[in-house]
Formats: C-alpha cells, structure tokens, sequence
C-alpha cells in the first residue's frame, strides 16, 4: 500500500504549483466527489469558518463551473471557469477566475487521477499567469487550506461504500 494521507506541494515551473494526495479510495469515487456538487459542498472550504455555498458545475467540455465560499459576518468569495477537457474518471481540465482576482488573473487547473491497488493518487497542477501570481498563491496560506479540504475529502470517501 502506498502512504495515503500526506500532501505534497511542489513547484514543477516558474508559474506552476502541484498538489499531490493519494486516497484510500478507487478513482471513480474520487472523480465523483470532484465533480458531484452535493459532494464537493462537503468537503471544498476556503478558509477557516467558511463553507461552499453555491456549486454550479456543467460537466462538459465548453461547460462552466461557479463557486461561492460563504464565510464570517456575510464575507464571499467566488470564482468561475469553463471545462477544456474531462476524461473521466481520470483528468480534468479547467479554468478559474475569482471574483476579486487575488492569483494576477485566470489559472489554469490539470486534475490528473491515477489508481494503483485500489488507492488513487490526485495530482493537482495549477497554472498561474506570471511567478508572482504563483508565489502570491503560495504565500496565501493554500496548502492548509488543500490540506484541510483533502481531509475532509479522505473522511467523505471513507463513509462511501466502494
């Protein structure tokens, strides 16, 4: 069994960053929970204290995608984007923009699945307009936030039946 839990977070390219997590999960679960709005509402929050209020996903290529955190004393947060390639249940392709462009305008995000013995590892390449909007994103305190998300994730994916 490969070591399940632990996130990784590297810096592949002057304006890439890559998320690495493996789960005890099949990749179709995994893909699911990625693109199922009643599941990701569970487990993708922003910032501490904030939930996802609205999830909106067409999932196809062309297809939008709209996100909207709510968090303390009314705070929002939202960001689109549009579906470019989706190969279930292995790779997403897509876009982001969020509302007040905090990341030096639109990313674009590769989700790549991959399942060995029954455990699939996500790998989440994020690629940002410039080295500044990168390191901007990095000191944003976005790896807590994966990681805290990727846990809730893990916990989601143990209470789904294979």
């Amino acid at each position: 069994m490969r070591n399940a839990g632990t996130l990784m977070v590297t810096t592949p390219s002057d304006r890439e960053i890559a998320i690495v997590r493996i789960f005890d999960a099949p990749c179709y679960l995994v893909f699911e929970a990625f693109t199922r709005p009643e599941l990701l509402k569970r487990w993708l929050y922003g910032p501490p204290d904030w939930s996802l209020e609205v999830c909106e996903i067409d999932l196809k290529v062309g297809g939008s995608l709209r996100y909207v955190w709510s968090g303390p004393d009314g705070a929002e947060m939202g960001l689109s984007g549009v579906h470019h390639e989706i190969v279930p249940p292995q790779r997403i392709v897509h876009t982001e923009l969020f509302d007040e462009d905090w990341t030096g305008g639109e990313t674009l995000v590769t989700t790549v699945l991959d399942e060995q013995d029954g455990q699939a590892t996500v790998t989440m390449t994020i690629l940002y307009s410039s080295q500044e909007a990168r390191d901007g994103a990095l000191k944003s305190g976005m790896e807590e936030g994966m990681a805290a998300s990727y846990d809730r994730l893990a916990e989601l994916l143990a209470e789904t039946p294979a």
